[in-house]
Formats: C-alpha cells, structure tokens, sequence
C-alpha cells in the first residue's frame, strides 16, 4: 500500500495531459503526409484526415474545456497538473506550430502533383478558354444562388455555420464609412469545378471563384481587404437525461433534437485562408466575440474533404502513380467458402483480421442464421452502421423470417447519430426489436448472438469484435472478429442482453469482461499476478488511447516490479515510459500507416498459460466507467498463436512506428538497409498459416516460439537503433 501511495502522490512525474498528447498523435499523421515514399494523392489524403481530426478535436476536446473553464476554472487536470485555462493556451500555441508545418507540407505534395498534371488553379492560372468557361459558370451557377450580406444594424452578424465557408470583406462606401461584408458560400455547389484537358485533372475551388469576383459583388461599396473564413463550433452535446422533464418523451426524438442545436454551440476557433490587417484582425474577432488566440491563419484550403472525389477524376494510368496499389481483403485460408460458416465455426472457432481478411465469412454467418430453421433468434449491439449497411439489411431479413431480432442501437455514437436514427426507424419497421441502451452509459460493445434450437435444446454461435459493424471502415481500420460457437461464452452473451433489458450494470459474468464494472478490475487483476512473478512477468497491451489513472498507477507498479509492460498505442498515451524509478520497463509503441489502427488485444503472461484477451474498451476513463464495453478470452491455441503473431510483427515494425521518450516526444524507428519491417504491408502480404515458424507443431512450441521472438526482438532494437 506504501508503494502505490507513493505513486499516487508522484503521478506528474510519469503522466502527461491528454489533449498534448492526442496532437502529438495527430501531427504522426501528418508526418505520413510528409512521406515522400507516398503517392502524391495519399499524401494529400493524409493531410486532409489530419485537418478533419482537428477539426472534431476542436468541435469536441476543446469545446469541453470551453465548458468546464466556465463551469470549473479551477478545476486542476490530475494527469499534467493544469487549469482548463492552461490547457487551452497549450492547446492554441501546439496547434499554432502544427499549422505551419502543415502549410509547408501542403506546399510540398501541391508540387508533387503538378509534376503528373494534377492542379489545384487560381484564377489567374487559368487558360483564355478555361476563363470563359469559368465566367460563364459563375453567372450561370453561382451568382443566383450566392446571398452578399452588408453587417450593420439592420444586418447583424448571423449565425456562422459550424466548419461552413465564408467570404469575409472590408468595405467602404462613397462617404469613406466602413463596414463588413459577409458572402456565405452555399453548401449546394461542388466543392471544385473540373477543367480537365487530356491526361491532366485541372480544377478550381468554388470559393477561389466566388474571391475573384468580390469587388464585384457588393454594390457601390469599395472591397479593401477579403479572405476566406470558416468557424468551428463546440460540438460536444451533452445528453443529460435532467433536460426532459416530459417522461414520455421518446429517447430517439431527444437525441435528434439536441442534433438541431449542434450548429448553434460557440465558436471555439475561426481559420482563414490568407492573411489580414491588424484593424480587420480585430474587427473580426469583436464582431465574432473571439480571442485573437482562437484565429489562425492556414494557406492551405480550409475544407480539404473534397481531395477523396479527386481520385474519381483521374484516369487509370495516373492512378498507379497517385495511389496506393489496390487492396482487396482476403477470404481466409481456415474457413472453407464452399462450406456452411455455421457448420465450420460450431467445430472450430475463427478469427478474422480486418481489413487484410473479408467481412464475408461474418456477412454469410448472418445470412445463414436469417435462413436457418434452426436459428431462433439473433440479437446485436450496433455503435456505426455503414450508410448503406449490409448487417441491417440482413436484420431486416432475418426479422421478416420471423426470427427474433434484438438490436441495441446506440444513438449517441458521435457524429453517427442521425444516421443511426435512420437505421433505427428501418429496423423497427421491419420487424425488430429495437432498444437504446442504459441511461448514461454509451455501449460501444460488439455483440452480436445467435441462438439456435436443436431438439429441444438451446446452443449459440458468438460474434465479438474489435471494431464496428461497417462494412466501409472495416476495409481501413484494423479489427479482430471472433466467431465462436462456446457455449460459455454464449452463455454470457445471452446473460449481457438480458442485463441490457433492464438496465443492470452489475451482471455476474464467467468468462466475459463488461464494463463499467468488470475491465479494470480483471485487468488489474491480472497485472497483479503478472506482479507477482517479477522479472518473468509480461503484459503486453495493443490499443488506441491509455488515460485510465487506475491501470496506469497498476503499470507503473508492474514496472517498479521487474514485469516487461509494452504498449501499443496509436493515440493519446497519458503515460511516459522509461522514466527512471517508475515506468524504466514499460515501452510505448506507436504505428500510423496506411490503415487505423484499431484492434484492441489485451495479453498477460508468457507462453500456454497466457491469458489473451480481444476487446471493443481502451484503457480510458469513459470506456471502462462510462461506457457498456466487453472483452472475450481467446482459449483456442491457434487463434493465440494468430494473435502472437499480429503482435510480434507490430512490434518488430521499423517504418511505420513510432517509440515513445520519457518526455512524450515520439521518435519514428530507423529501419536497418536489410531488415525494414512495415507491418501492415506484411498482414497484406503474408498469413499466419503461410508461416512455418509461427505454426505449432508439438507440446512447449509456445515457449520455443517467445524465446525466438524475444532474440529478434533484441536484434531489430540493435539494428534499427531505437
């Protein structure tokens, strides 16, 4: 108890602030785009998902501070020891250093583009002809449509749209009286309009049209000064329940009505496309009420989601240069396509990889249990659907069999919500029965139960993943899926939906981890037993984000301890490795590539007595106290070994990874001119049963196997220097 007393009261030492760390994430994305190994086009396409994760950092981290400084301003940050106040002013100055970097970036991949004929115009770049073309679209298709506002007081300032665009202009009149003028660009137009002339994709941005005309657009007044605007909003809606007081209010349309007041949240930052004047500076942050802090200039295009149409402009020929060789997910080698999936997963379970394996085997397992006499009932938990989702249209099929179909539709998935609505409506239209989980607590579980009758008796075929049931992201994130036909851990499946039923957080489960009560308490479980072994202890952790005070203080006691802790995680990590006296045998592993990384993998122990774990929770605060999440055991050898696998070889990476230094900074691993080891593109090019060495083939192959990969593993540190 004296040990972890000490820990608690020296926890600064050994943590760091969430939101600094979730930027040091985001600028690991924008180092792919700094990739010069990269096609051009995927460069562009990561400096495009780092401007969109920015964007929802603000829309939701930052907008929760915005709240909890007003609400709590004193309130001390228990990991780096900050004020909301302190945390926002780091906040604006990182990201300040991260927008520089992007511009030069930008600048960068603009020109590896123009070498193969891709070019993102300006007015003046364009052809005689293209201009004509240009002038006759902007009467024809914009000038109709577009609304020039003049601020005053019979014009005050109206309601900036959260992440829309804007024109925004000094003016003076005939007087020498000034004023601002406002140009809302519709969101109704394409983002660009194609010029294309031969092999080459020529275009030009709307709002790059729409600033050519500006002087024009104002009537009498004088343009002096104009710019590009777009202003983020908190986004971070609270869903309460204290807020309705009507009880018979139904939850969806509580959901949907606090959707409506998402554009109306305050503005939490204003970005510009160009630099101004001190005086208009100023005047546009007193007429938006913002700090001057809370405005940033970026040169780079302020909507960049528009950089995904583009490969649909260009031809065949460009594509082999622009983008990454095509990838299709493979059907797995340990399940027969040819055979019944229900037939092959009640003898043996399976385990598949996304997105290097198919989401068919999943898909024709439900198809199956839609159309099976013996199959009574199906039910699932749903966090993200695909907007045109294959799995509910199977529901709906299933239902329409007269199957019994449970669907618990989380409505609260962020920025998701409309969508699940939607799906929601069509489920229950269909015939199924459609609930909406426990009162403040997300599930963001992935469950999914199927329950057949043979002869009077009741048996179960399992699915648990990793990841949501999206057939779109299932091609881009890196998940595991687990069908299983245990009839224990159906068992507790079936016990977790009846909980669900009546709200019971507090469910008594045998092999299944659920939170909120059940993750961190086995876990830490287990990391105590790992603690007792000492130097021959191991923990082993693949998951997206640690912030979890409980298991961090476990870890760093496991440290302390002799027990060897690696980490692998893709973004906020609120725990230094390798700082002395603490965390000196914990590393911390970090990978962005070409997919997000997304499988959570949880592993105690060495060897047969391993325990391994797949689950939907990180180690954060929300997931394992807030949230409905559940963790399976993995008992079946082979499917260990599959996991061995993914895990060594993620580890071994030196191309794609990143090392975390006990300050926080992350350091990219060098790989040796013989030994380069890219994970991802070997998952894409290699399988488990392809590889001898990884195969087992008699008693104590487990043990034989870690030593191997612990020498490697000695040998890549040599190699790469890290």
């Amino acid at each position: 108890m004296q040990q972890n007393h000490s820990i608690v009261e020296n926890h600064y030492e050994f943590t760091q602030n969430r939101e600094i760390s979730w930027l040091h994430f985001n600028q690991r994305v924008l180092d792919e785009a700094n990739d010069k190994s990269l096609p051009a086009l995927e460069r562009l396409k990561f400096i495009s998902i780092f401007s969109s994760n920015l964007d929802e950092f603000f829309m939701v981290r930052v907008g929760s501070l915005f709240d909890l400084q007003k609400a709590c301003p004193h309130d001390i940050d228990h990991r780096s020891g900050m004020t909301p106040s302190q945390q926002l002013n780091r906040i604006y100055a990182s990201v300040g250093d991260l927008i520089e970097l992007k511009k030069g970036i930008y600048t960068e991949v603009v020109q590896a583009l123009n070498q193969y004929g891709i070019w993102d115009l300006d007015y003046e770049s364009l052809s005689d002809s293209e201009q004509k073309l240009i002038k006759k679209y902007f009467k024809s298709n914009i000038l109709p449509i577009i609304s020039p506002i003049i601020l005053g007081s019979h014009h005050p300032v109206p309601h900036l749209e959260n992440k829309e665009l804007y024109v925004v202009a000094t003016l003076q009149d005939g007087d020498g009286e000034s004023a601002v003028g406002l140009i809302p660009i519709p969101q109704t137009l394409p983002p660009f309009v194609t010029l294309t002339q031969g092999e080459q994709l020529r275009y030009i941005r709307i709002e790059t049209i729409i600033m050519h005309w500006v002087s024009k657009l104002f009537g009498s007044y004088k343009v002096q000064e104009y710019t590009i605007a777009s202003v983020t909003r908190n986004a971070d809606l609270s869903f309460d329940d204290d807020k309705f007081e009507d009880i018979a209010f139904d939850f969806r349309n509580r959901v949907t009505s606090l959707l409506k007041n998402r554009d109306h949240l305050n503005i939490v930052r204003i970005e510009l496309g160009t630099p101004i004047s001190d005086t208009f500076l100023n005047h546009l942050s007193h007429l938006v009420q913002v700090d001057r802090k809370q405005i940033y200039i970026d040169t780079c295009p302020l909507k960049m989601k528009y950089v995904f149409q583009l490969e649909n402009k260009i031809n065949d020929r460009l594509k082999g240069h622009l983008l990454y060789t095509p990838y299709t997910p493979r059907w797995p080698e340990d399940i027969d396509p040819n055979c019944c999936v229900i037939d092959q997963v009640q003898q043996k379970d399976k385990l598949l990889f996304f997105p290097f394996d198919s989401t068919e085997p999943f898909l024709r397992l439900l198809t199956e249990a839609a159309e099976s006499k013996e199959v009574i009932s199906i039910k699932i938990t749903i966090y993200r659907l695909a907007s045109s989702s294959k799995i509910a249209r199977i529901l709906c099929r299933a239902a329409e069999n007269g199957k019994n179909v449970m669907v618990m539709m989380e409505l609260r998935a962020r920025f998701d919500e409309a969508n699940n609505i939607q799906w929601s409506k069509m489920l229950e239209n269909a015939g199924c029965q459609v609930i909406y989980g426990i009162v403040d607590f997300k599930c963001h579980s992935k469950v999914c139960l199927i329950t057949m009758q043979t002869k009077g008796k009741l048996h179960y075929i399992t699915q648990i993943g990793t990841g949501n049931y999206n057939e779109k992201t299932s091609t881009a994130y890196t998940d595991l899926s687990l069908m299983t036909a245990s009839q224990a851990i159906g068992e507790d499946a079936t016990t977790f939906f009846q909980n669900l039923l009546v709200n019971n957080l507090n469910g008594e489960y045998h092999h299944l981890l659920v939170s909120p009560e059940g993750i961190e308490n086995t876990v830490c479980s287990m990391i105590d037993e790992e603690i007792k072994k000492g130097v021959d202890g191991y923990v082993c952790a693949k998951i997206n984000s640690l912030t979890d005070c409980e298991i961090i203080e476990k870890l760093v006691e496991a440290s302390q301890a002799g027990v060897e802790v690696k980490l692998i995680i893709r973004g906020i990590c609120c725990l230094l490795p390798g700082v002395t006296g603490f965390t000196e045998n914990i590393s911390v592993t970090s990978i962005v590539g070409r997919f997000l990384e997304h499988s959570r993998i949880y592993m105690f122990g060495k060897g047969n007595d391993s325990k391994m774990y797949i689950s939907s929770a990180d180690f954060m605060d929300r997931n394992l106290h807030r949230r409905l999440e559940v963790a399976c055991p993995i008992y079946d050898p082979d499917l260990k070994d599959k996991l061995h696998w993914i895990i060594a070889k993620q580890l071994s990476d030196n191309v794609k990874a990143s090392t975390v230094t006990c300050d926080g900074v992350y350091r990219r691993k060098k790989p040796s001119s013989s030994l380069a080891i890219d994970s991802q593109k070997q998952f894409m090019e290699e399988t488990i049963h392809a590889l001898e060495p990884f195969k087992p083939q008699k008693k104590g192959w487990h043990e034989k196997w870690a030593k191997v990969i612990s020498k490697l593993s000695e040998a890549l540190r040599e190699a790469s220097n890290y």
